[in-house]
C-alpha cells in the first residue's frame, strides 16, 4: 500500500483540515481553490466508492467566492471558513434531497437545515454534498443502500463500516476536509476504525440532532469525522452547544476543544475494561490496540484493569425505530429494503412494558457510570474486535460489541486509528471519557496520534 504524509502532496485535497485553514488565513490558498480541488477528487473516485449520493457543486462554488470575498476583506468566521465537508444524507439540508439512503425518501427534499448544518454554516464550512449511509442508520455495513454500496477507499472489496459508511470513506479519500456523521451503536467510530480516519462520538446532547432523522431519540448521537484529532476539535467547536427547540439537547457550556489539545496527559489514568471489550479479538487487532495501549501508558500515570457494566441497547432502539417508521411501513413497506424492514418490523413486537423497563435502566446507568471514573480518567479498547468486512457480509452484531454501551452511557468516545492488518485494512482504538468531557478525550487522542503518526497515511487512489 502506498502512503501519503500530510502536506507532501502538491493536490489541496491531501491537506489536512487544520493546514487548510492555516492556509486560508495565510492566503496561500482560497475557498474556492480548496473546492475545486474537492470536486476534481470526487470526480476521480466516487464513481467506484459511491461516498456521495448527491453532490453540490454549484452551490458549494458560489458559497465559496462569497467565503473569498470575505476572507480577502479580512472578515473570517472562523477555522472552518471556506472549508468544504460533507453530511451524512439523513441530515436535512433546505432545497437539497435529504434520503437516508432510502427509496422511501429518494425524493424527499427538506425546507429547513438541520441545526448542526446552520451551525457549520455559520462557522464558515461549505458543504459539498450528502453522503452514503446504510439505509435509515440501522446497519453496520453501508451496502444495504438504495444507491448501492458504499466501499473502502483502502481496499475496494471491503465495507467502510456502518451506518455513516461514505462519511468515513468521503474522509479516508480526501473528497472533503470532514464529514458529520451519526451514531447510535456504532455508526461514526466503526466507519472511523474501518477507514483509517477519526471518528467523535461527543456525550449525549451535546449536538443538537434537531433535523437529523432518528434512528433512536434516546441514543442517536452526531459528531464530526476527520483525518486528525484536531480537525475533530475545530468541527466540534463549531458543531456543539445547546440548541432549546431540541428536547435532548443539554444546556451546558462548551470548551475550546482545539485549545484543549495542548494541556498535558502525565497525570491521567488510562482504565483497561479486559472483560468483554479485549476478549475474543481478532489476532492482528490485538496486536495492534495492545501496542497501543503500549504507547498510552508511556504518556500517562499508568494502566489500570476495570470492569464495565453490560449493557443493552437493542430493545430502546428497535423499539424508538419502529415508533418512528410506523407511518410508512402501514401503507410503504414495499419501498424499504428488505433487511430493513423486518428490523423494524421486528422492533413493533416489543411490549410497552419491556421498552419502558429498558429506557427505565438506560436512564439509572447514565445517572450512575460517572463513578467509573472514579480511579481512572480514561478508558480504552479497541474500537471493533474485528477487522472490517468484505461487501455483502451480514451486519452482525459482533461490529459494535465494543461501541454500542457508550450510546447507552452517553459518554464520549472517540476511535482513532492504531495500525494496519498484514492486508492493509485499518485498526481503531477507541478512547472513552466522563460525561461532557471531551477534552480530555480529545487531548488523550491528540497525544496518542502524535506520538505514532498512524493518521498521515492515506489509502491507494490508483
Amino acid at each position: 500500500m502506498s502512503s501519503a504524509a500530510h502536506g507532501a502532496s502538491q493536490n489541496p485535497a491531501d491537506l489536512s483540515l487544520t493546514e487548510a485553514s492555516e492556509a486560508i488565513r495565510a492566503r496561500r490558498i482560497s475557498p474556492v481553490e480548496l473546492t475545486e480541488a474537492c470536486v476534481r477528487r470526487i470526480e476521480q473516485l466516487n464513481p467506484t466508492i459511491n461516498a456521495f449520493i448527491t453532490v453540490t457543486a454549484d452551490q458549494a462554488l458560489q458559497q465559496a467566492k462569497q467565503l473569498q470575498t470575505e476572507a480577502t476583506e479580512g472578515r473570517l468566521r472562523g477555522p472552518l471558513h471556506g472549508i468544504p465537508i460533507a453530511l451524512k444524507d439523513l441530515i436535512d439540508t433546505a432545497g437539497i434531497r435529504t434520503t437516508a439512503a432510502s427509496a422511501l425518501f429518494a425524493n424527499r427534499s427538506p425546507t429547513e437545515d438541520a441545526e448542526v448544518v446552520r451551525r457549520l454554516r455559520h462557522a464558515g464550512a461549505i458543504s459539498i454534498g450528502k453522503l452514503n449511509m446504510h439505509e435509515f442508520a440501522y446497519g453496520g455495513t453501508s451496502d444495504v443502500t438504495h444507491f448501492g454500496p458504499v466501499r473502502n477507499p483502502w481496499n475496494h472489496d471491503f465495507s467502510p463500516g456502518g451506518s455513516s459508511g461514505g462519511s468515513g470513506a468521503a474522509v479516508a479519500a480526501r473528497m472533503c476536509f470532514g464529514a458529520v456523521g451519526t451514531d447510535t451503536a456504532a455508526s461514526i467510530r466503526t466507519p472511523a476504525s474501518c477507514c483509517g480516519i477519526v471518528g467523535m462520538k461527543p456525550s449525549y446532547g451535546r449536538v443538537s440532532t434537531r433535523g437529523v432523522i432518528p434512528l433512536s431519540w434516546s441514543l442517536d448521537h452526531v459528531g464530526p469525522m476527520c483525518r486528525t484529532v484536531e480537525d475533530s476539535a475545530l468541527m466540534l467547536n463549531a458543531m456543539a452547544g445547546f440548541d432549546p427547540e431540541d428536547p435532548t439537547s443539554i444546556d451546558s457550556d462548551v470548551p475550546d476543544y482545539a485549545a484543549a489539545l495542548s494541556a498535558p496527559i502525565e497525570s491521567l489514568r488510562i482504565g483497561l475494561p479486559r472483560r468483554m471489550y479485549w476478549e475474543e479479538l481478532d489476532p492482528e487487532v490485538e496486536r495492534a490496540t495492545l501496542e497501543a495501549v503500549q504507547v498510552l501508558e508511556s504518556l500517562t500515570a499508568g494502566i489500570t484493569e476495570m470492569q464495565l457494566p453490560a449493557v443493552d441497547n437493542l430493545t430502546i432502539a428497535e423499539a424508538e425505530a419502529f415508533a418512528f417508521h410506523q407511518p410508512w411501513l402501514a401503507e410503504q413497506s414495499h419501498l424499504y429494503s428488505a433487511s430493513i424492514r423486518e428490523r423494524l418490523i421486528s422492533g413493533g413486537k416489543i411490549g410497552s412494558a419491556a421498552y419502558v423497563r429498558a429506557h427505565r435502566e438506560m436512564q439509572r446507568w447514565r445517572r450512575q457510570i460517572g463513578n467509573i471514573f472514579d480511579d481512572v480518567d480514561i478508558l480504552v479498547t479497541p474500537t471493533m474486535p474485528v477487522l472490517p468486512v468484505r461487501i455483502g457480509a451480514p451486519s452482525d452484531l459482533l461490529l459494535i460489541r465494543n461501541t454500542s454501551a457508550f450510546d447507552v452511557f452517553g459518554l464520549p468516545t472517540i476511535s482513532v486509528p492504531c495500525g494496519f492488518s498484514r492486508s492493509g485494512l485499518p485498526i481503531g482504538l477507541q478512547i472513552t471519557g466522563p460525561n461532557l468531557d471531551e477534552s480530555t478525550v480529545l487531548r488523550v487522542a491528540h497525544a496518542y496520534e502524535r506520538a505514532t503518526g498512524w493518521n498521515r497515511q492515506s489509502p491507494p487512489f490508483n
